[in-house]
């Protein structure tokens, strides 16, 4: 399986915590499809202004909206998908190394940035670096910068938000990631964390430049690679776009239901609408690429940018999902449990800042 589909090539189908690929009907993304299909073509064509305004016509609207703002979001990614299926998976996770320290959690927070899999995928990568060798710290640090700072998914944060707040919500998730990964290390050297009992080394003949060359320069960029690219980024596209077309009918529905007033009342700039974002996070579980439409409509309708910075980092901060797969991996309920502990007080006040200069 390539680089971009949400579960590793050997996570079992079976596993409950990775969507897996599956022969039967993808109910999720035909079902999204449909419902968002069904609604755009009645905006386009059927639509009278004046005729009605329910509840029906603003989900119409809304999807309607959302679709076009974040189409050529869709378009682009999947072309990066297409791209990036072809490069190795050990290109990316030899950039964690194999160094403590400050150097270490900042190749592992790069790895994360780069590697473009969902929340619930990455999961599984970071079990596997932790069996690799790599500290706890550096585990850490790949699993909070990675579910949104894929390259897809920022082109579509950069499409509903904006590109100054998406550089600012992948420089503060970047930031967290690192503190947080530099305390789980200094946690374990004041022995209040285990530390992983498995130490492992890169080959000595590894050189991550000549092997790049070399795999280069092995490489025919002629019709059949392209096509082949080309499939393979349509196909691990459909991970993310399932959960894309989800979060735009689930940002629809919102819209739908919960008047402007009332969204920016419960999610607005204010201590009680971090809490309450922050509390929705924690209880929807939903992929990255689900929560982004959910992310801009807070920031717009509410006009809070913090919270939706909040709603982003706390579905990794807090995601039961996570702490549970981190206990099983580390064998340790304090190191899945410190993940909460020393993640969602920095997002709570780096989103207190934005709601303020925001």
């Amino acid at each position: 399986m390539s680089e971009h589909s949400c579960c590793p090539s050997n996570t079992p189908k079976k596993d409950n915590h990775c969507h897996s690929e599956k022969t039967s009907i993808d109910w999720l993304l035909w079902g999204s499809f449909l419902i968002i299909a069904a609604l755009y073509l009645h905006q386009s064509f059927f639509w009278q202004e004046g005729a009605y305004y329910n509840w029906y016509a603003l989900l119409a609207a809304s999807v309607f909206e959302l679709m076009n703002t974040l189409w050529w979001g869709l378009l682009l990614g999947i072309i990066m998908v297409a791209v990036l299926s072809k490069v190795p998976r050990e290109f990316v996770i030899s950039i964690l190394g194999t160094n403590t320290g400050l150097n270490g959690i900042l190749r592992a927070t790069a790895a994360g940035v780069l590697l473009d899999l969902c929340n619930h995928g990455i999961l599984m990568v970071a079990s596997k670096l932790y069996e690799r060798g790599a500290s706890i710290g550096q585990v850490i640090a790949f699993l909070v910068a990675s579910p949104w700072n894929s390259f897809s998914l920022t082109i579509i944060l950069i499409a509903l938000v904006g590109l100054p707040w998406t550089l600012a919500f992948i420089v503060c998730s970047m930031f967290i990631a690192i503190i947080a990964g530099l305390l789980f290390d200094y946690f374990v050297t004041i022995n209040k964390l285990p530390e992983n009992p498995i130490k492992a080394e890169l080959p000595e003949n590894f050189k991550f430049w000549r092997e790049a060359k070399s795999r280069l320069s092995a490489t025919q960029f002629n019709q059949q690679f392209i096509k082949s690219m080309l499939v393979d980024g349509i196909k691990d596209s459909r991970m993310v776009i399932r959960w894309i077309l989800f979060g735009v009918v689930l940002a629809g529905l919102v819209r739908a239901f919960v008047s402007p007033e009332d969204f920016g009342t419960y999610f607005g700039p204010t201590m009680a609408g971090l809490g309450l974002t922050l509390l929705a996070a924690t209880v929807i579980e939903i992929c990255s690429e689900g929560s982004t439409p959910i992310a801009a409509d807070i920031l717009h309708n509410a006009n809070a940018p913090g919270n939706a910075f909040a709603f982003l980092m706390t579905g990794v901060a807090t995601d039961y999902t996570e702490i549970m797969v981190i206990k099983e991996t580390t064998k340790s309920w304090k190191v899945a449990l410190f993940i909460p502990l020393l993640t969602v007080p920095q997002v709570v006040v780096i989103a207190w800042v934005m709601n303020s200069v925001g």
